[in-house]
């Protein structure tokens, strides 16, 4: 299902529960293979019931970075509008989907809500568990970790999570980029920390064949089922 929520174009997939409540930022790209990243979902999610909720980013530079930095490659920089982006989550998506029920509630009778992405979205994924602990879980499918400042700040900061998710393709440190090139030390730093953090109970890392563009479907597929099957 296709609709309009607080300004924001978002698809709903009901696939036999809306206890279980995966959020997902998606570009035009992503929105393309939603239908097959759902049905991986569910074949390595075995049955599990969940609802899928992939809202469309207006400006991906802008809406998913967590603060203003410059360029990397081309000419677009990141106007650091994440925290705004985050709000439209917690404060307009969930209530709407949740049926505007009180949240977070009782632990015991909230919905388990995910948030998961690829690319920026899934680095949008891993920032937003530092900044509340409403996710159960987050799936970080080759996230930008490469991200100006970001490993200093996941060093000083305690995430909100105790189950997270981190992949990367095996070729995408392989770069002439020098600031992107940093993806592999800081995605296994990343891991390293987390690993490091009492409060987060389950994490994984798992690295996958190819570049940052082979099959993102199925690499976020990935990490919402692992998110479902622990």
């Amino acid at each position: 299902m296709t609709t309009q929520i607080n300004g924001k174009t978002c698809y709903i997939y009901d696939c036999g529960s809306s206890d279980v409540l995966l959020i997902q930022p998606v570009d035009d790209h992503d929105i393309e293979v939603l239908d097959s990243e759902v049905a991986e979902i569910r074949r390595l999610a075995g049955g599990k019931g969940f609802t899928l909720a992939a809202f469309k980013v207006d400006d991906w530079n802008a809406d998913l970075s967590p603060w203003e930095a410059p360029p990397v490659f081309g000419n677009e920089g990141f106007a650091g509008g994440a925290e705004v982006t985050l709000k439209y989550v917690t404060d307009q998506l969930i209530p709407e989907l949740t049926g505007g029920k009180d949240w977070p509630a009782d632990p015991k009778s909230a919905p388990a809500i995910y948030i998961g992405g690829y690319s920026l979205a899934g680095f949008f994924a891993l920032w937003a568990s530092y900044q509340t602990d409403l996710f159960r879980g987050a799936a970080a499918a080759s996230p930008s970790v490469w991200f100006p400042g970001w490993i200093e700040y996941a060093e000083s900061n305690p995430i909100k999570t105790d189950k997270v998710y981190l992949s990367l393709g095996d070729r995408e440190e392989k770069t002439r980029n020098p600031v992107m090139r940093t993806v592999g030390d800081n995605i296994r730093k990343q891991f390293e920390l987390l690993q490091a953090h009492k409060a987060c109970e389950k994490c994984t890392l798992e690295m996958n064949q190819g570049n940052h563009f082979r099959e993102p479907d199925i690499r976020t597929a990935k990490g919402f089922a692992w998110l479902l099957n622990i």
